[in-house]
């Protein structure tokens, strides 16, 4: 038996070929797109997509071109946060037309792939134990594939809304070397910070990734009553921020937030004079400054 780099040439496979008009149709994506910001979160819960739908609607209300790649190839939600779940995928020779909201951002998601919604993500292999082993590579092929062969035209940001963790953020580099800045999303509890200090430290230190800022999610209330902030995590003493520095925003609790993410609605469309919605498009300024100084 002969293994593969004993084989004359690629066998006939032409998978050097393959390799190289990949990587040309996705460089010729990207010199389209002005920035690629990554959203990230330590873990999950905090809500990251909520967030990144929202900054994206923002961010298309400034008179921003945006797209939004849902990189959570097994958990997405970003079709539903932004009313498109039913949207029909047209397919041409150039690419796929991405799903439009009723502002205008263009999206990409696994979920518009998916036949119903009890259907998981599958990946073809003799039985789905085996897929375990292929499953990193298939994700990042697919990730590839959304980028690439995506007709996303000419783009002011492109937002890749990662899955919790930041084990997906070094396949993002791989893909796209020349990432603008990371935005990392945490909540006020001891728990999401000591895990975001992990991500901080992966981004900034080991991948060298400008991180654009940390934006702090339910930070806390206002009061109905009195109108007064109140902390939304219970603890004997509001646990020390220690992304201070670095936070562009902190984003009061509003279960209206909740419901336009379910009913697939822009929240700061709808809602545009709360706190919170002051405080997201605050966050989409912060990701435009950053890229203009």
């Amino acid at each position: 038996m002969k293994t593969y780099t004993q084989l004359p040439g690629d066998a006939g496979s032409n998978i050097i070929g393959q390799v190289n008009d990949q990587h040309t149709r996705l460089k010729k994506r990207l010199s389209f797109i002005e920035h690629t910001v990554a959203i990230m979160s330590g873990k999950g819960g905090v809500g990251k997509s909520a967030i990144t739908a929202n900054v994206a609607n923002a961010l298309t209300q400034m008179g921003c071109s945006v797209g939004i790649v849902d990189a959570d190839i097994n958990g997405p939600t970003i079709a539903k946060m932004m009313g498109v779940r039913n949207a029909t995928l047209e397919y041409t020779a150039s690419g796929v037309i991405p799903a439009t909201d009723s502002l205008g951002t263009k999206i990409i998601s696994m979920d518009l792939l998916l036949s119903d919604d009890d259907s998981p993500v599958m990946w073809n292999a003799h039985s789905q134990k085996d897929a375990f082993t292929w499953r990193s590579t298939m994700e990042v092929s697919a990730l590839r594939e959304f980028i690439a062969d995506t007709q996303w035209g000419e783009l002011d940001y492109l937002l890749l809304d990662l899955p919790p963790g930041s084990e997906r953020l070094p396949n993002v580099i791989e893909l796209i070397p020349d990432l603008g800045g990371v935005v990392i999303i945490t909540i006020p509890s001891d728990v999401s910070h000591l895990i975001v200090k992990k991500s901080v430290t992966m981004t900034r230190d080991i991948l060298k990734v400008p991180i654009i800022g940390v934006v702090e999610n339910m930070a806390y209330y206002i009061c109905q009553h009195c109108g007064e902030s109140e902390q939304l995590f219970a603890s004997e003493q509001t646990p020390d921020n220690p992304f201070q520095s670095t936070t562009i925003g902190k984003i009061p609790f509003d279960p209206k937030l909740s419901h336009c993410s379910d009913s697939g609605t822009p929240y700061v469309n709808i809602y545009p004079d709360t706190d919170t919605s002051k405080s997201l498009i605050q966050v989409a300024k912060k990701i435009q400054s950053f890229f203009k100084t």
